[in-house]
């Protein structure tokens, strides 16, 4: 199984979508709707998470009269214990950037380069 560190941005997204309704099952194109991934990245990514057990998949039981039957998806409970730690870890990392860039921000500033003007002030001017 893969660690949580092991996801990509795209698989995220998908173990995102899914958790919204971790018990309910799912069709792709509700999926791709959700997370605006393409068929030839959803798919592959739906069926590398059901390999590593992370994901089940069946057919639909009862098709739409007129269309063909579709796979369904949802998060087994391994998959939804992994989905949620991934998704904090990924949130922790996002907000650790974004405290990071703050600093730098904070340093640069600190150093006596110039920031930018205020709205409405002429460069160079002090009020």
């Amino acid at each position: 199984m893969a660690s949580r560190s092991e996801f990509s941005a795209q698989t995220l997204s998908v173990l995102a979508a899914l958790c919204q309704e971790p018990s309910q099952w799912q069709h792709g194109y509700a999926l791709a709707k959700q997370t605006g991934l393409k068929s030839g990245t959803l798919y592959p990514i739906l069926i590398r998470l059901a390999d590593r057990g992370l994901v089940e998949a069946c057919w639909q039981d009862e098709p739409t009269p007129g269309r063909p039957r579709r796979h369904l998806y949802r998060l087994t409970a391994a998959g939804l214990a992994s989905a949620t730690g991934a998704l904090a870890s990924a949130a922790g990392r996002t907000a650790g950037q974004a405290a990071a860039a703050r600093a730098a921000t904070g340093k640069r500033w600190a150093r006596g380069r110039p920031g930018p003007a205020a709205p409405g002030a002429v460069a160079g001017m002090t009020p």
